[in-house]
């Protein structure tokens, strides 16, 4: 690992072969990161992971949250899928699998946002992230299994995504209808890469039918063309709501959906769509970028006023690696020199930021402004095994 990074610190900033950093991410990705998730978060004997581990990677809460259930069974599926069909990634994706069948869903087939230890209900299912990830989780394991079952809860959890997303949080909304009714991005952002990856679920047709108008939604409504930056939440006619959810910028969110989209531009061969991804990605990383002490802000104000987000300044984890793999994605596909500079920029702000030097394994995940530690812990309620280990894939097979 140090032989690879003192290549790459010898070499000019700008000079620097990008296709030098599939190797680091390929070695960090199977020599650190998923070690640390097989290692310590399997609950063998209730079923299921842990997410809550310090920084040494001992358990501090056995609570279990369905989303990042999801995601770990995905992330562990995708590998067998996609790097190498291990059986013991396959194994830990099934076991999750099993926690989440047994556990996971109310009679509605909806998925809770969180369960305890032995996997009873702590918390209903209000978000339907959970679903977007169970959807996600099935999917991909069915590509490896292709057991039914799974195919069958994949496309069961889908549509119901799909006939909730009008009303996402449903009879669980604390908002009273009709005052301010806003819409958030981050259901269609989603959507743009789950209905990508359950392609083989659901089928080509349907897939062709659901993204171009959620393309047409980012583009056209979420989009602020004065700013040519996406917002956060939106009146449903497109317009700007001038309260603080709705002068609410998250560009980690904004970044990340470019390069979902730009995978939906390339499987469409739309170059303009490309093009288009590249100068909101440029722009929203400019806008969001700390002149002072460097990384990308987790919130801001589009007018500049002051925060609600108390953490509005913090730097966290996957904000800088989802806009790593845009400005990858986009220094690819166009060979715009700034995607090149912003793409370096970010990966010495990010590995020598975020990545634990001492105990290795997976990386911190909030700074705060000045770039220290905030939490020492590698994952809880909100981190778990995903955003590190997809993001160094997919800088890994982008960059090689």
């Amino acid at each position: 690992m140090l032989k690879i990074e003192n290549e790459i610190k010898q070499e000019h900033h700008t000079d620097r072969d990008l296709s030098q950093y599939a190797k680091l991410y390929q070695k960090e990705l199977l020599e650190q990161i998923i070690p640390f998730w097989e290692n310590n978060s399997i609950d063998h004997e209730f079923g299921g992971f842990f997410t809550c581990l310090d920084r040494q990677g001992k358990v501090y809460d056995t609570d279990k949250f369905m989303w990042l259930q999801g995601r770990q069974v995905w992330l562990f599926a995708m590998l067998y899928n996609k790097v190498e069909q291990k059986q013991e990634w396959l194994d830990i994706a099934l076991h999750g699998a099993e926690f989440m069948l047994k556990n996971g869903r109310d009679a509605e087939g909806n998925w809770y946002f969180s369960l305890n230890q032995k996997g009873e209900p702590l918390i209903e299912p209000y978000n339907i992230f959970s679903d977007c990830f169970a959807a996600m989780a099935f999917g991909e394991l069915y590509k490896a299994t292709n057991n039914s079952e799974h195919k069958e809860v994949a496309v069961a959890t889908y549509n119901n995504i799909i006939a909730r997303k009008e009303n996402p949080k449903g009879k669980w909304s604390k908002a009273h209808p009709g005052t301010r009714d806003l819409k958030n991005f981050s259901l269609p952002m989603i959507l743009c890469n789950l209905s990508l990856l359950l392609e083989e679920v659901l089928g080509k047709e349907n897939v062709d039918k659901m993204v171009p108008p959620l393309i047409e939604d980012i583009m056209t409504n979420f989009l602020n063309k004065e700013h040519g930056i996406i917002m956060e939440n939106i009146y449903p006619d497109g317009h700007l709501c001038d309260s603080f959810e709705g002068r609410q910028i998250n560009p980690g969110h904004g970044n990340e959906s470019m390069w979902f989209l730009m995978d939906l531009a390339v499987r469409y061969k739309n170059p303009a769509l490309i093009q288009q991804c590249e100068e909101i990605l440029i722009r929203t990383t400019e806008f969001g970028w700390d002149k002072e002490f460097g990384g990308i802000y987790y919130f801001l104000d589009i007018k500049g006023h002051p925060m609600q987000e108390l953490q509005w300044n913090q730097k966290l984890w996957w904000v800088h690696i989802e806009t790593m793999i845009s400005f990858a994605k986009a220094y690819k596909l166009t060979g715009n020199p700034k995607c090149k500079e912003w793409f370096l920029k970010l990966h010495d702000y990010t590995w020598n930021h975020f990545r634990d030097k001492e105990f290795h394994g997976e990386w911190f995940g909030y700074l705060t402004r000045e770039g220290k530690p905030l939490l020492e812990a590698k994952g809880g309620k909100w981190k778990g095994c995903f955003h590190v280990p997809r993001g160094l894939y997919q800088l890994w097979k982008t960059l090689e």
